[in-house]
C-alpha cells in the first residue's frame, strides 16, 4: 500500500511551543507509512532544524509571514496552493492563525482530500481591540467549513472553540503538545547557566520562559520581580525570551531598580539547563493554549506559579504542584511566589508532586495519537494518492528542498 502524503503548514518556525510540536511531527511520523513534508515562512531560529531535517520536504515561502499584510497575504496563498501541488498530499495539517487560514482555504480549492487544523491556543483574544477580533473570528470560522478534524491541546480551548463557533465539538479531540519529559528530567545544566548570568549559586531564581508580545503579558513578571526584591534581596529573577516589547521591558527593569537582578538573556536553546537552575517558574499570559513550558518547568521538578487561563489548570494542580491565581492578579502571584521562596518545607513538597500525571505530554505519545487520526480520516474518506494537476500558478518562485525519498 502506498504512503499517506501528509503535508505540515505553520506560519513561521520561531522558538515557540506549536513550532516546536510541529517540528517534533513532521520528524517523528512513521517513515514508513507517512510521506511528510513542511510549508513555513523562509525566516525564523529553527528553520535551519527543519532544513536538516531527513525524508523531508521543505516548502520555504517568501511572503508567509505573521503579521496581517493582505498584498503579501495574497502572495502567501498562492504560494501555499503551488507547494500543495508539488507534494500532492492526501492530508494538509495545519498549524498556527495565518498558515492555518491560508493553508486550508489553498488545500480545498486544490481538492486536498483532507484538512487537519491544530490550535495552539487562539490568534485572537480580549487584547485586541474588538472589529480586529471579529475579522480573526470570521476568518477562522470560513476557515473551518473546510477543515475535517481539529486538535486542540487543552480540554478548555476544545470548549471555547465549540462555543465560538470555530467547529463543532465533535469534530475536535484533544492531543496534548508533546515534550521530551526526560530531557528535563535530567537536572543537569543549571550550574553552567548561574555561573554564565553572574547569579549566586544558592540565590533564589525566578523564571519565566515566553516570547516579549502582549499575549504573554512580561509586564506582569517585571512587576512580580519588583514586588518580590525587597524582601528577597538576594534573589534573581530570569526572563528568557525577546520580542517586540524588549526595550519596554529594559527600561520597566531600570526604573524598578532591578539592574543586575532582572536578567534578559534573549532566546536560548539549552531551556532544560535554565529549568535545573530555577527555584520558581511563573507564567503571566492574558491568554494561553496550554503552554509547554509549563508542562516542561514540571518535568524538570520546578514548582510553578501561574496565571489560571485557558489551559493552564489542566496541568498546575494548585497547591499540590505550584499555584493558581486570577488572570492579572499579580500580587496574587507575587504572594504566591514569596510564599515558595519563604518556605523550604513547601518548596520541596510542591516539588516532590511537580513530575507526576505527565504521561500524556510525552513527546511520542503526541506523534502517535496524530497519526492514529490521519489513518482514521484516510479510512473514513477511502483516501490514498491525490491526483495533480495542471494548470499554471500566478506566483513567484518558491524554494523546495528535498531530504531523501518520497513516494
Amino acid at each position: 500500500m502506498s504512503r499517506l502524503r501528509v503535508l505540515h503548514a505553520i506560519t513561521m518556525l520561531e522558538l515557540g511551543g506549536a513550532q516546536r510540536n510541529t517540528l517534533d511531527t513532521v520528524a517523528r511520523l512513521d517513515r514508513r507509512e507517512f510521506a511528510v513534508a513542511l510549508a513555513c515562512a523562509d525566516a525564523g531560529e529553527l528553520l535551519p532544524e527543519a532544513r536538516r531535517l531527513a525524508e523531508v520536504q521543505l516548502f520555504e515561502l517568501r511572503h508567509l509571514r505573521r503579521e496581517i499584510r493582505p498584498w503579501a497575504d495574497l502572495r502567501a496563498y498562492f504560494e501555499l496552493r503551488k507547494a500543495i501541488r508539488r507534494f500532492c498530499p492526501d492530508l494538509v495539517h495545519t498549524h498556527s492563525s495565518k498558515a492555518g487560514i491560508l493553508g486550508r482555504l489553498a488545500a480545498r480549492r486544490e481538492g486536498v482530500p483532507l484538512v487537519v487544523h491544530s490550535v495552539h491556543g487562539f490568534g485572537f483574544g480580549p487584547h485586541q481591540r474588538p472589529p480586529v477580533r471579529w475579522a480573526f473570528l470570521s476568518a477562522e470560522r470560513m476557515a473551518a467549513r473546510r477543515t475535517d478534524a481539529f486538535i486542540t491541546v487543552s480540554h478548555r480551548n476544545l470548549q471555547d472553540g465549540a462555543r465560538l463557533g470555530l467547529f463543532p465539538e465533535e469534530r475536535a479531540r484533544v492531543i496534548r503538545s508533546g515534550v521530551d519529559l526526560a530531557v528535563f528530567r535530567a537536572h543537569a545544566g543549571g550550574e553552567g547557566v548561574r555561573a554564565e548570568l553572574g547569579i549566586p549559586a544558592d540565590a533564589p531564581l525566578v523564571v519565566q520562559i515566553a516570547c516579549f508580545k502582549p499575549q504573554k503579558a512580561p509586564e506582569r513578571f517585571v512587576e512580580v520581580a519588583a514586588g518580590l526584591a525587597a524582601h528577597f534581596p538576594d534573589a534573581h529573577f530570569l526572563l528568557v525570551g525577546d520580542g517586540e516589547l524588549r526595550r519596554a521591558l529594559e527600561r520597566q527593569g531600570r526604573e524598578a531598580g532591578l539592574d543586575g537582578r532582572l536578567h534578559l538573556p534573549g532566546w536560548r536553546r539549552d531551556i532544560p539547563a535554565v529549568l535545573d537552575a530555577a527555584t520558581v517558574v511563573t507564567l503571566t499570559s492574558r491568554f494561553e493554549g496550554l503552554p509547554r513550558a509549563l508542562v516542561e518547568a514540571l518535568a524538570a521538578g520546578v514548582p510553578v506559579v501561574a496565571m489560571a487561563v485557558d489551559g493552564v489548570p489542566e496541568v498546575v494542580r494548585d497547591g499540590e504542584n505550584g499555584f493558581l491565581v486570577a488572570e492579572g492578579d499579580v500580587k496574587g502571584l507575587v504572594s504566591r511566589v514569596a510564599a515558595i521562596l519563604g518556605d523550604p518545607e513547601l518548596r520541596r513538597r510542591l516539588a516532590g508532586a511537580a513530575d507526576r500525571d505527565l504521561a500524556e505530554f510525552e513527546r511520542d505519545t503526541m506523534v502517535r495519537q496524530q497519526e492514529g487520526l490521519y489513518r482514521e480520516l484516510a479510512r473514513k474518506k477511502g483516501t490514498r494518492g491525490m491526483q495533480p494537476r495542471n494548470r499554471a500558478l500566478p506566483v513567484s518562485p518558491i524554494r523546495g528542498t528535498q531530504r531523501g525519498k518520497h513516494g
